[in-house]
């Protein structure tokens, strides 16, 4: 029986090993999709426990606890959380439950690369290792800087809401320390015509921001197009859309002014004249990141806020969200030709939290090559509730099939932790698995130089040339 997560951890024979531990391991991270806070990374902020790390924003484990019974004061902590060692202890209590679960591996891979602690955690084990992270954290080198250098991150994206002031992203700019830290525009707040009460709310913040007085639709349009022009001042070449499908209805000028103007009174939208505005937004942005030569990301696929009593309690993000089924293959073909036809079609990652739609979009995606960018629409790294050994394989098998794995761009955290960059460690680990399973059974020649060097490429060099972005 082989030992626990040892070095060989998911590489199932030699070549796997190899192609790991020769081609793999020691690649830069190019993590470009997070939700790390800027401020903390300017403060070089330190935590004085585990917990603070863990548990405070980890809606992924906060799931997981409230599958185990476990009282919210210990998961959340809203309203009302217990001390930081109690709500500790009972995920340590949660964490022999998760077997089967990525909770389970990434978890022990965070204390075994960060702490040097090999053994399970659990209620047994619960008070010593919290003791050990707790003393490894007062030291300097678990600062957070500290920690995005031993992790050989190279460049990290946030996300950031067009109304942010990027304040933080300004001042790590001008330091240089290791890693470049890159602001992400995230406009979601714009879509959200359904609820005119937290929309004019944003459109207010949006005003103050952009100094611009927001009356009309083509007013808002010029609001978020000087808002993006700042964002790209700031070194932003990468936007990133959370929606549930595409938006593509086809609506006039008059209709979506007329809307809008209805919005700035107060009255939400439904039915088609959301769908029309939200597809003329939708389709404004995208313009503006094509034009600017950014690269685009589209979220699709999540059923959010499921939980209409915690979300009245507790607000979005808090673990609450499922896999949704929408029908996002028209819509989707549509958008894509329209922005083409247009030669306003930017570098697209798509990434869809519904598993069955993996091979339809890789397929889609392949439709819209233009035959100068490597890569130029590709389906995005297995997401979310798809982030897991089965749904990595999944996606794996789904871009190299239909589509071409050679010029992925690779993992991303996705994470509100900095500590969670083992799980780019777990992606490279399954990536070399496949490859190194088909060299083994003949599928692939034994050629370490073809297939290390695509290894390499999917780690890190695909997206270093795909996004464009200054290294540090």
């Amino acid at each position: 029986m082989k030992a626990f997560m040892d070095e060989n951890f998911l590489l199932p024979n030699e070549a796997s090993e190899r192609l790991y531990h020769e081609y793999a391991r020691d690649m830069p991270i190019f993590d470009y999709h997070s939700h790390l806070p800027p401020a903390q990374v300017l403060d070089d902020a330190k935590f004085d426990n585990i917990t603070q790390v863990w548990l405070y924003g980890d809606h992924y484990k906060w799931r997981a606890m409230r599958a185990c019974g476990v009282s919210e004061k210990f998961v959340s902590g809203i309203p009302a959380a217990a001390d930081d060692y109690s709500r500790f202890e009972a995920w340590a209590k949660v964490v022999p439950q998760t077997v089967g679960n990525p909770l389970y591996h990434w978890s022990h891979l965070e204390l075994k690369r960060y702490f040097g602690i090999d053994e399970p955690l659990d209620p047994r084990t619960a008070k010593k290792i919290y003791d050990h992270c707790a003393e490894q954290l007062a030291r300097p080198e678990f600062s957070v800087r500290s920690i995005i250098r031993r992790s050989n991150v190279s460049v990290v994206c946030t996300t950031d809401d067009p109304t942010d002031d990027l304040a933080g992203h300004i001042a790590l700019a001008k330091e240089n320390w290791g890693c470049r830290v890159y602001p992400a525009w995230r406009p979601d707040k714009a879509l959200a015509a359904n609820d005119a009460v937290a929309l004019n709310s944003w459109l207010d913040k949006l005003e103050a921001a952009s100094g611009k007085s927001i009356s009309t639709y083509a007013q808002f349009m010029e609001a978020l197009q000087a808002r993006h022009d700042f964002f790209h001042e700031c070194g932003c070449r990468l936007s990133d859309y959370g929606i549930e499908r595409p938006y593509a209805l086809p609506c006039s000028a008059p209709s979506v002014e007329s809307a809008f103007k209805k919005i700035r009174s107060g009255t939400p939208l439904t039915g088609d004249e959301l769908e029309q505005y939200r597809s003329s937004v939708l389709f404004d942005l995208l313009c503006m990141d094509a034009r600017a030569d950014w690269t685009q990301q589209l979220h699709f696929g999540a059923k959010r806020n499921n939980s209409t009593k915690a979300f009245k309690l507790r607000g979005p993000d808090t673990g609450y969200d499922s896999i949704g089924q929408f029908d996002i293959g028209a819509s989707l073909v549509t958008l894509l030709d329209r922005l083409d036809s247009e030669d306003l079609l930017a570098r697209t990652i798509i990434y869809t939290l519904n598993p069955n739609d993996h091979d339809m979009v890789t397929s889609i995606a392949g439709s819209f090559m233009d035959g100068k960018t490597p890569g130029k629409i590709q389906i995005g790294t297995a997401w979310w509730h798809n982030d897991h050994k089965d749904g990595m394989n999944r996606q794996f098998s789904a871009l190299a099939s239909i589509g071409l794995i050679s010029r992925f761009v690779g993992m991303l955290t996705d994470s509100r932790s900095f500590l969670s960059y083992p799980r780019h460690e777990y992606f490279r680990r399954l990536l070399c698995a496949k490859f190194g399973t088909e060299m083994e059974n003949g599928e692939l020649p034994p050629d370490f130089g073809l297939i290390g060097g695509m290894v390499k490429d999917i780690c890190f060099n695909n997206a270093v040339n795909y996004f464009g972005m200054e290294l540090p």
